[in-house]
């Protein structure tokens, strides 16, 4: 088949659940599976090329066969492999159908990578490829980039040595650690071979509790009131019931809608090319809002789509959080209709995870400067209303640890699938960052090891 992504595309000018995928055995694929997987590969491949190449880095295709592409869900996992991707100076193409299109990922460098509708031709693009964020400031860690690697030392060095030998859990796939001490002062980062400070990979759901950042900041601009129901645009018609979820509940992933699975995977949004705008306002009303927990990704997706509906441009996750704390090398990737997709589909440093941390740890404080309403924090980590039936508890886009977790009272985690964990302890002013990619059915314990964290710290 003719390269259509570099005569198309260069007309034209140029996205789960925090858990392990289900361990179920794989059936026969359809045209579909086959479809979503070519999606899968060509939007991870694009993605973590082009994040790589945003941060100053680089990136394999092997590299990202032998990582994000590995272990993944059961009906795709096997076609994968099987599936070839062609780089293209404007993206990523993966042929799966004689009779079909190839799937393809435009790169949209400062927006991420957009991945196309199956059947599309021709790549969208979303206006400038700019950013907001200002040339990288003068001076060291947190604002600007730290001399060097600090390596851990003392007793906190086979700490983190077993956080990549698989003592954290068997089969899991390390690929860095950072460890902030109660001045912010990095004591600890340590990556993969292959893995620099350069390297961004997906965040998976840690998107989401990024989304919930990014909602405190328009809280304190005064753009949105989370207790105000969410003005969704497709739900403004009299009489629709789900006019009256508010943020709050979306955030708090208690919309009560229709959620199709555990998690309420999105594999048409993540990796068909479904618009957020064309997929997740058509689920129904099941439960009054507020009356039941349900971790599902449209939740975020909803929220996310009633606050750009409220400020009115696309770029607003660079405006309100990256660009004011230094996290230069996050790229919130966008559906082809410019919906950021901030339910997963982010990628990032572990250096930006850790400066998210700080400003969580300082509630909502970034080098003397307020970016959240004072208390945002308290609210981000207070459970209200229904509770996970087990496990850590959940806040506003925030998982909940204490005793039962063998971890101080009032920690809390940002985490997403495949092994993404942002672990505030602020008891003892620390933050830890793991990021991995775990295969289905490995699962990092992360508060083992933030627990063994404290132990080795002073």
């Amino acid at each position: 088949m003719p390269n259509i992504l570099t005569a198309a595309l260069a007309t034209a000018l140029i996205a789960t659940a925090p858990s392990a995928a289900q361990t179920v055995p794989p059936r026969e694929a359809t045209p579909h599976d086959r479809a979503i997987a070519a999606g899968y590969k060509a939007l991870m491949i694009c993605g973590a090329l082009n994040a790589a190449r945003v941060a100053g880095g680089t990136r394999s295709v092997a590299s990202v066969e032998a990582n994000e592409l590995r272990g993944t869900y059961p009906e795709y996992d096997a076609l994968l492999p099987t599936l070839k991707a062609e780089v293209g100076d404007a993206g990523i193409q993966v042929a799966y159908d004689r009779e079909m299109p190839p799937r393809i990922a435009a790169y949209n460098f400062f927006r991420g990578c957009t991945l196309q509708p199956i059947g599309t031709l021709k790549a969208v693009v979303r206006g400038p490829m700019v950013r907001l964020t200002p040339p990288s400031p003068p001076g060291g860690w947190p604002s600007g980039a730290p001399a060097n690697v600090a390596a851990p030392r003392g007793a906190l060095a086979p700490v983190v040595a077993a956080a990549f030998d698989g003592r954290y859990g068997a089969g899991t796939n390390t690929l860095s650690v950072m460890v902030l001490d109660n001045l912010g002062t990095i004591v600890g980062e340590r990556y993969a071979e292959g893995f620099t400070p350069a390297t961004p990979n997906r965040t998976w759901s840690v998107a989401k509790s990024m989304a919930g950042t990014i909602v405190g900041a328009a809280v304190h601009r005064g753009l949105i009131d989370p207790q105000a129901p969410a003005l969704v645009p497709e739900w403004q018609e009299e009489g629709d019931p789900r006019r009256t979820i508010t943020i709050d509940h979306l955030l708090r992933m208690a919309s009560g809608l229709h959620s199709s699975t555990a998690g309420n995977r999105t594999d048409a949004v993540y990796f068909g090319g479904t618009a957020v705008t064309e997929e997740t306002v058509g689920w129904p009303l099941l439960h009054p809002p507020g009356s039941r927990f349900r971790y599902a990704n449209n939740d975020t997706l909803l929220a996310m789509r009633a606050l750009r509906a409220k400020i009115g441009h696309d770029l607003f996750a660079d405006d309100l959080l990256f660009s004011r704390i230094g996290m230069r090398s996050t790229i919130a990737e966008q559906d082809w209709q410019g919906n950021y997709i901030l339910s997963s589909q982010v990628w990032s440093t572990p250096r930006d995870f850790a400066r998210l941390g700080l400003l969580w740890l300082n509630d909502g404080v970034w080098q003397g400067k307020r970016l959240l309403p004072e208390g945002w924090m308290r609210y981000m980590t207070t459970p209200s209303g229904p509770q996970p039936a087990s496990g850590p508890g959940y806040g506003a886009t925030l998982w909940l640890f204490g005793a039962d977790q063998g971890l101080p009272a009032g920690s809390y985690a940002a985490q997403g699938n495949r092994g993404q964990y942002i672990m505030v302890i602020p008891s003892r002013r620390i933050v830890v960052v793991r990021r991995g990619e775990d295969p289905a059915g490995a699962r990092f314990d992360i508060a083992k090891f933030a627990g063994d964290v404290l132990k080795a710290m002073p």
